[in-house]
Order: C-alpha cells, then structure tokens, then sequence
C-alpha cells in the first residue's frame, strides 16, 4: 500500500501537433502553442509531452520577416529565439508543472544547427539535443549528451525520435533509474510510428520506466515536414506491480488534427517492481549482467 502522505501522482498529458494551422504570424503561433499547454495545464495535466519539429510550422512565416539566416531551418531558429523564446519563457515557466515543447531548429556558435527539445520543469528551463540523424536530416548536427532531469521527484529523460530506435543509446541507461522516458517524434508513414512506437514499447519493458510518445500530424509545405502521421502513445512495465494498470495506451493513429492522451506517472508501482527479485525483469540486471560491461563474444558456428 502506497504511505497515506505520499502526494498524487503527476498527470501526464501527451498531444499530438498539426504544424499546419492557419497562422502566418509568429506571434499568433506561438500564442496557440501556449495555449494548448495552459489549457492541459489548467484541466489537471502536470507534465504535457509535444512532439519533434513543432516550432517546424514557423517556416509559414519565413517569407514575411526579413531575417538573416541562410537557409530556412536558420530563420525557423532565428525566429524562435528571437520572437517565441522570450514569450514561452515569460508564460509557461511554472514551478509545479512541465513541458517538453517539441523540438525545434537551433544555431550553435559554432554554426551547427541542432535538433532541440525545450523543456520546462518546475521553472528551470533546459534542452535535449536529438543524438541521431535520419538522412533527411542532413542539415542538422548530432547532440553530443544525454540529460537526465527531475520532476516531482521522477528522474526523467527525453530522447528524440530516432534516438529511441537505438538500443545501445536506451542501454546507457541502465543503473540511472529513470522513471520516464518522454519520446517526440515526427514520421512521415504509419512504418515510422510503428518503429517509433514499438521501440517505445521495448525501452518500457528493458528500462522498467513509463515510455510516453508523441507524433506530429497534418501537411505542410516545408520540405522537412511536408507529410506527417502519429498518436500519442503512453507504455508501462509489463511486471506484476502493474498487472492491474492499463501498460499500453494508444490513441489512433491519425494523419491530421490533435490527438490527446493522458495516464498518472505514478512511482509506486515502480518503487515495488524495483524491490521484487522473485519475478523475471530484465530492467533489474544492470550494465553488468545486460552485457554492457560484461563481455559476451559472438560465437559462429560453420
């Protein structure tokens, strides 16, 4: 039984993002995207998960702005730091709630441009660089580190897109204890989201956490993201502390529109799937036993 102190459970709420609205002003975009995550905010949600390339819809208003940068994934970045940051940062900085705001383009000093998830938690404000590329992506520069952070408590970790379908990356984390891994992400066909989405599902079974994903939607005409389809999807551990809990949660999947999903990131089941060593879970055998650290050579046979 869960302490008669122990605080509620955070509300997560995953949303799915159509970049193609009807807005050609930047102040109007970014005013929608506010209020998408006020209005979960403000019906109980605690933490809202956005997906990849949501601030891509800013590309609309490109042609309208006389800016400086080379190439239209430089004026997206130009644009957010200059004309949505400094709002996002005035309106959703909140020391009792949290946000990944999708992604968006962003430059380096370097020159470099990144693929970067905002994320708010509990007023302090950091980022996720995407770690691996797809070829479309070939504009874009690697991350270079995976950031762990905390919020009420759970230790979270956001790890973008194609990052989830790599399972040396997952396996870095084993032995962090990471309660939530929080996946957005942008496909253009329904085998994208099945390889997002069952790769989600295995890093919820390998790593003992919630997984909880979220896919772009709708048209565009940016190159980038001309064509997207998704759901939001959120994952469990398939272990006995959850027998009784929902452990796979899908919305359909939908080629347009916002689709919404909510669930509780609730540590208790995971605070006692953790301390059962009587049932198989593989999340529980570490770097050392998984064969991380361990050497397990291959072994041909003619």
């Amino acid at each position: 039984m869960k302490p008669a102190h122990a605080a509620p459970a955070p509300v997560i709420e995953l949303r799915t993002f159509d970049p193609g609205i009807s807005v050609t002003d930047v102040t109007a975009f970014v005013r929608h995207v506010i209020a998408e995550v006020e209005g979960a905010w403000s019906t109980g949600a605690d933490l809202v998960l956005l997906p990849e390339f949501t601030w891509m819809g800013l590309e609309a208003c490109v042609n309208s702005q006389a800016l400086s940068g080379s190439s239209n994934l430089a004026k997206v970045a130009q644009l957010f730091a200059e004309e949505c940051w400094p709002i996002l940062q005035q309106k959703l900085t909140r020391d009792d709630k949290a946000v990944i705001l999708g992604t968006t383009p962003a430059i380096q000093s370097s020159g470099e441009i990144r693929n970067r998830a905002w994320i708010m938690s509990e007023g302090r404000w950091i980022f996720q660089d995407k770690l691996h590329l797809t070829p479309w992506e070939s504009a874009f520069a690697p991350g270079q580190e995976l950031v762990i952070w905390t919020f009420r408590d759970l230790r979270c970790v956001v790890i973008i897109c194609l990052d989830i379908e790599v399972p040396e990356l997952s396996a870095r984390l084993r032995d962090a204890r990471i309660d939530v891994l929080l996946c957005p992400s942008a496909t253009e066909t329904i085998l994208g989201v099945e390889r997002v989405n069952r790769c989600a599902s295995s890093r919820a079974v390998e790593l003992g956490c919630y997984v909880a994903v979220s896919h772009l939607t709708g048209l565009t005409e940016s190159e980038l993201i001309d064509e997207n389809i998704g759901r939001a999807a959120l994952y469990c551990p398939s272990q006995a502390a959850f027998q009784n809990r929902m452990r796979e949660q899908q919305t359909p999947c939908a080629s347009s529109g916002v689709q919404t999903l909510r669930g509780l990131l609730d540590a208790h089941p995971l605070a006692v799937m953790r301390r059962m060593r009587t049932e198989t879970n593989p999340a529980l055998l570490g770097r050392d036993f998984a064969g991380i650290e361990r050497a397990i050579p291959l072994k041909w046979v003619q």
